[in-house]
């Protein structure tokens, strides 16, 4: 072989050696592209659901009714109504005049019957007289018997009539004392249908009053959930646009509507302005609480309608896990189903994550002790 022949060779041998080296580079090239297409896409904080103690309840809706609404009538028959002195809303104590009825009529009757009064008294003044008369000539054989009889029945007969006269006065007294209507009980005038100078028959009704200003609340509440619900329950009732109300369970309807399955729990309701007979309101009842998972209200997603979090698997990727919450409780929110106590998921930043990123994982800043000093910057 010649020596332009071997450096021939040797030239070829180095030209395979270059490409064998390129091929290599390129392979270990390869190798480094997904781990570079691994890198984190967020840098987050995990947390874990803890443990609190959380409120139970039973949530209803119902209606703002009177506790008892009294029906106000006229007693007396065909009068005039004169005067009415209250109106809608009016606050009135027991026995109070509400309204009055003309008394010309009934006055003079009282008087003509006071007459009748005062002549009984003397014709039974006369009779008892001559009673007792008879009663002394009875053993002189001055009278017969018959006459002596007729006397003491004249007495008597004077005497029934007295107390008939007497009995009708008091009647005539009655049906003058029914001139002014008067409130049966404290309480809140709800409604009016007296109108001045009408002639009014016995029994028309003039007024309606909510019985001592008291509202009660009937909850509708499906009958799974009336065993639960006991008198004396606390309850918070809420109408539209107004503040809560304190309320306690009164009494538990003994039945259950037929179509609805819902029975009626009436509430007792504190003192409120905002609340009116025939309005509709929320409530809860309380039934004390219980132990529940929670977690930050920023480590649950809304998407679609549905409640998510993020959970951080072993390998640093994320899984989006759906779960249902119950209650927010201040910052916190109730996990009720979908995720176990050990979970660690994503404490904030989700909604900028999908489902299978990588992300990397640091330790939650610790909140320095109160009055202890802030570390100064280099």
């Amino acid at each position: 072989m010649t020596r332009r022949s071997r450096a021939l060779w040797a030239g070829l041998g180095a030209l395979a050696v270059l490409g064998s080296g390129a091929l290599a580079v390129r392979a270990a090239d390869d190798k480094k592209a997904p781990a570079a297409a691994a890198r984190p896409a967020l840098t987050v904080t995990v947390t874990q659901p803890r443990t609190a103690n959380v409120p139970l309840h039973i949530a209803a809706n119902g209606n703002i009714a009177a506790w008892q609404e009294a029906i106000i009538g006229t007693e007396a028959n065909g009068l005039r109504l004169a005067e009415v002195r209250v109106n809608v809303g009016d606050v009135v104590k027991k026995g109070q005049v509400l309204a009055t009825f003309t008394p010309d009529l009934l006055q003079a009757d009282v008087a003509q019957i006071r007459a009748m009064v005062a002549e009984a008294e003397a014709a039974l003044a006369e009779a008892s007289a001559n009673a007792a008369r008879a009663r002394e000539l009875a053993s002189s054989g001055a009278l017969s018997e018959q006459q002596i009889n007729q006397y003491m029945t004249a007495e008597r007969t004077a005497r029934a009539r007295l107390d008939a006269q007497r009995a009708q006065a008091r009647v005539q007294g009655l049906r003058l004392n029914q001139t002014q209507v008067l409130a049966p009980d404290d309480g809140v005038i709800s409604a009016r249908s007296a109108t001045v100078g009408a002639v009014l028959p016995a029994g028309q009704e003039l007024f309606r009053m909510i019985r001592q200003g008291r509202l009660e609340w009937r909850a509708e509440v499906p009958a799974a959930d009336l065993a639960r619900l006991k008198p004396g329950l606390a309850v918070r009732v809420t109408p539209p646009g107004a503040a809560a109300i304190a309320g306690k369970v009164r009494m538990v309807a003994p039945t259950v509507d037929a179509q609805t399955r819902n029975g009626i729990v009436f509430v007792d309701l504190g003192p409120s302005r905002d609340a009116r007979a025939g309005m509709f309101a929320r409530g809860e009842f309380e039934l004390g609480s219980a132990p529940g998972l929670t977690l930050p209200q920023s480590a649950v997603l809304l998407r679609d309608g549905f409640s998510y979090v993020l959970r951080v698997q072993p390998d640093s990727t994320v899984r989006e896990t759906k779960v249902t919450v119950g209650q927010r409780l201040g910052e916190r929110v109730q996990i009720t189903g979908g995720l176990d106590a050990d979970a660690r998921v994503v404490a904030s930043g989700g909604g900028f994550l999908s489902d299978g990123d990588v992300v990397r994982v640091v330790d939650a800043p610790v909140a320095a002790a109160p009055g202890t000093p802030a570390a100064a910057k280099p």
